[in-house]
C-alpha cells in the first residue's frame, strides 16, 4: 500500500553502530531537545573539570587553610552559585516542557493503535472514507537489499511536511509506547485511554521508531516508520486509499 516517492529528496534517519549523539532532528521540538541537552552537558562537563582540577591541586598538598573553617562568605558563595546554575538549567527545561505540551490547532489527526505485536493507523479527517491499515514488521527473509533488519514495515505512516499533526495514541491489549526519536515523539499507548502528541515534520524523510514499552515476547518486532513527504505526494497517497 505504501509508496516511496522518488521525485522528492528522501533521507533515512536511523541510528548507526556506536552512535553516541542524537539522530538528526526533524521537528522544532526535537531541535530544542538537542540544544537543551548540549547546553546541560556543557555545564556539567565544566563543573566536572573544575572539581577534578581542585582535587588534583589539593591532593598533593598537606596545607590547611584556617580561613576555610566557618567562613560565612565562602559558604554563601558555594550555596548561591549552585542555585544559580540550577536555575539556568531549570528555566529552559520548563520552557521546553510547556512547549511539548502546548495545544495547537491540528491540520491533520491520525490515530495510532498498539497491538501485540504491530501498529494500526487511522486517518479519520476525510468525509468520504476513513482510511485504516495495519503496519507489520517485514521478516528478515523478505527484506530487499539496503533494507534495515527489524526496522522495515509493510505499510508506512505517510504525513505531509510543514503541517501541524496530532496523533492520538492508544492500545488494544497491553501497554505499548509510540516512539520516534527524530521527531521527538514518545507517548505511552494505554488500553482504554487516548494520549495526544502534536508535532510538525520540518523536512521530507523516513523516520524510524520502535515500541519502547515492554509488551510481550515480540516487543522487539513492532517497529514504526513515518515517511514525511510534500503535500502533492501526500494528496496522491490519500486519493489512492479513498
Amino acid at each position: 500500500m505504501t509508496l516511496l516517492f522518488h521525485n522528492t529528496p528522501t533521507f533515512k534517519d536511523i541510528p548507526e553502530n556506536s552512535q553516541l549523539n542524537f539522530q538528526d532532528p526533524c521537528s522544532p521540538i526535537m531541535e530544542q531537545i538537542i540544544i537543551l541537552h548540549d547546553y546541560t552537558m556543557f555545564i556539567l562537563l565544566t563543573i566536572l573539570i573544575f572539581i577534578l582540577w581542585l582535587l588534583i591541586k589539593t591532593t598533593g598538598y598537606m596545607i590547611y587553610w584556617r580561613n576555610m573553617n566557618e567562613n560565612t562568605t565562602l559558604e554563601i558563595i558555594w550555596t548561591i552559585l549552585p542555585a544559580i546554575i540550577l536555575a539556568t538549567i531549570a528555566y529552559p527545561s520548563l520552557k521546553l516542557l510547556y512547549a511539548t505540551d502546548e495545544i495547537i490547532e491540528p491540520e491533520l489527526t491520525i490515530k495510532s493503535i498498539g497491538n501485540q505485536w504491530y501498529w494500526s493507523y487511522e486517518y479519520s479527517d476525510y468525509q468520504n472514507k476513513k482510511i485504516e491499515f495495519t503496519s507489520y514488521m517485514i521478516p528478515t527473509e523478505e527484506l530487499n537489499e539496503g533494507d534495515n533488519r527489524l526496522l522495515e514495515v509493510d505499510n508506512r505512516l505517510i504525513i505531509p511536511t510543514n503541517t501541524n499533526i496530532r496523533i492520538l495514541i492508544t492500545a488494544a491489549d497491553v501497554l505499548h509506547s509510540f516512539t520516534v526519536p527524530s521527531l521527538g515523539i514518545k507517548a505511552d499507548a494505554i488500553p482504554g485511554r487516548l494520549n495526544q502528541v502534536n508535532f510538525l515534520a520540518s523536512r521530507p524523510g523516513i523516520f524510524y521508531g520502535q515500541c519502547s514499552e515492554l509488551c510481550g515476547t515480540n516487543h522487539s518486532f513492532m517497529p514504526i516508520i513515518i515517511e514525511s513527504t510534500n503535500l502533492k505526494n501526500y494528496s496522491y497517497f490519500i486519493h489512492t486509499q479513498i
